[in-house]
């Protein structure tokens, strides 16, 4: 697949699958720009990669409307967020509002600021649990349903701009580096047990579907499973 000298802006680009999406867009030929609203990690990646980056926070839309004001991009991957996970009586509220803040309106507020080029896409990140939820995790299957129903939504009001969303399965990334050595291999080998395919997915898995979905015209209004099986299992 290739992306020879399109313009790709990675807002939640310096780690995760944000990275992942980054590096296969680069290697695919784009022009990549990565974004999040730490200096240090915008530095780091764009380092790493050979790419541009920029200080870029989804939750302040001032922000957002000036940076957008003076650039436009082919595609742009939005997967930052930042989201507290328990169960509906033991989440505190503050908490549970700063996770929707976060994740729903931060891509609302992507959404509402981008300038994307006539034919661009702009794709979002959700997640399984928004079809197959768990005990504890009410909070995150209602912001990834609310996600997924935004991009429907915004489908058509953003038309001809395509928007995009993917839903992901358990993703093998930084953000469980916490866990001691044991317990993250527990953890993998437990869900992949659990799962058709086997095994748990990487960034790699979710950056292929997302270049996918900017090469490919005809997508738009669309929710990518990409779980390994988990919605089903």
């Amino acid at each position: 697949m290739t992306l020879q000298n399109i313009s790709v802006l990675v807002i939640g680009g310096t780690s995760g699958i944000g990275f992942g999406v980054a590096k296969a867009a680069q290697e695919a030929g784009a022009h990549v720009t990565v974004a999040s609203r730490s200096a240090e990690k915008v530095a780091n990646a764009s380092t790493r990669l050979g790419t541009e980056g920029v200080e870029l926070d989804t939750g302040d839309a001032a922000m957002l409307e000036g940076f957008f004001a003076g650039h436009s991009f082919d595609h742009i991957f939005c997967s930052a967020a930042s989201t507290r996970v328990d169960a509906v009586r033991s989440l505190p509220l503050e908490d549970a509002y700063g996770s929707f803040d976060s994740k729903f309106w931060g891509a609302y507020r992507v959404a509402r600021a981008a300038s994307v080029s006539p034919g661009g896409s702009l794709t979002f990140v959700s997640g399984f649990l928004s079809v197959r939820p768990k005990a504890g995790a009410a909070i995150q299957g209602a912001i990834n349903a609310g996600i997924e129903g935004l991009t429907r939504g915004l489908a058509l009001e953003l038309a001809p701009t395509r928007v995009n969303c993917i839903s992901p399965g358990l993703i093998k990334t930084e953000m469980y580096d916490t866990l001691d050595g044991d317990g993250r291999k527990t953890m993998f080998d437990g869900a992949a047990e659990c799962l058709p395919v086997g095994r748990v997915g990487t960034p790699e898995n979710i950056a292929t579907q997302a270049l996918a979905l900017m090469a490919n015209p005809y997508m738009t209004g669309s929710t990518i499973f990409v779980d390994g099986g988990g919605a089903i299992a």
